[in-house]
């Protein structure tokens, strides 16, 4: 991995663009701690001790758009001021990455159908089917390379597009709880993996999402293996997810990612 460029914003936090073979990727990290023997910090004087490596949070946009997208760097800023190493990248066929003559002509068709109201399911399925299979694999490379950076321990989340992660969850031990925006077609492959998804979830559903009928979502919700999954359901389009979500998805992550695990009760006789 290597880092190519990098800025520290107003509240601290730092974000750096690098580079893994041909994956293009984002990180943002807290703030440094403030320096020793400064006004209000609880470091002694003279320590050295290094911040405490962060837990990660993986965070990809809906159908491969690049993470340069205005609200995934949004989410990922609040995120990283909280505590959290937050990572995306252009996985391929996506964002900023090279696509395919045949890639784009699913775009290109599946925009004509949108428009004229006619079915799109095979349309999507062609396209989103495909598009998970190419990325899913830079994701897994990322995630190790991640991990490996010393200011990075776990465990491990997963924010955003539901058709990636479930097959991320569903094949990754090392990603520990997850969070899914519902919206987007979910394929087939990825619909029969719902059951393999076991860490807590927290699925956010717009009631009234254009491209995403909202039964499907639910049937869905009905599928995942976790005994631990929590939906959450707000009026509006897809792109009318209200901020306060964001709050609560730091919430939800806070409680599986650093929160310590709690020591089981010896079962009562």
């Amino acid at each position: 991995m290597r880092f190519t460029s990098e800025r520290r914003l107003d509240d601290g936090v730092l974000v750096r663009d690098f580079t893994l073979d041909e994956i293009p990727g984002t990180l943002w990290t807290p703030g440094a701690p403030e320096p020793t023997g400064t006004p209000g910090s609880t470091r002694a004087p003279g320590s050295a001790e290094p911040p405490a490596p962060l837990p990660l949070i993986l965070m990809a946009h809906n159908n491969g758009l690049p993470r340069h997208e205005p609200r995934l760097g949004a989410r990922a800023r609040y995120s990283a001021a909280r505590g959290y190493a937050v990572a995306s990248i252009d996985a391929a066929g996506c964002g900023d990455r090279p696509r395919t003559a045949a890639e784009e002509q699913a775009r290109t068709e599946l925009r004509r159908a949108l428009a004229a109201g006619e079915p799109v399911d095979d349309i999507f399925e062609s396209f989103i089917g495909p598009l998970i299979e190419k990325a899913a694999p830079d994701w897994t490379t990322a995630l190790s390379a991640l991990l490996e950076l010393p200011e990075i321990s776990g465990p491990v989340g997963y924010s955003g597009w539901m058709a990636l992660g479930i097959h991320l969850t569903a094949t990754d031990p090392r990603i520990t709880a997850a969070g899914f925006f519902a919206g987007g077609y979910v394929p087939h492959a990825q619909r029969a993996q719902a059951p393999d998804v076991t860490v807590p979830l927290l699925l956010l559903l717009q009631w009234d999402d254009e491209g995403n009928p909202r039964e499907r979502a639910l049937q869905l919700f009905d599928t995942f293996g976790t005994r631990e999954k929590t939906l959450h359901a707000n009026l509006g389009g897809h792109t009318g997810t209200p901020w306060f979500e964001v709050e609560d998805g730091d919430r939800f992550f806070g409680r599986h990612l650093k929160t310590p695990p709690q020591p089981t009760r010896a079962a009562t006789p």
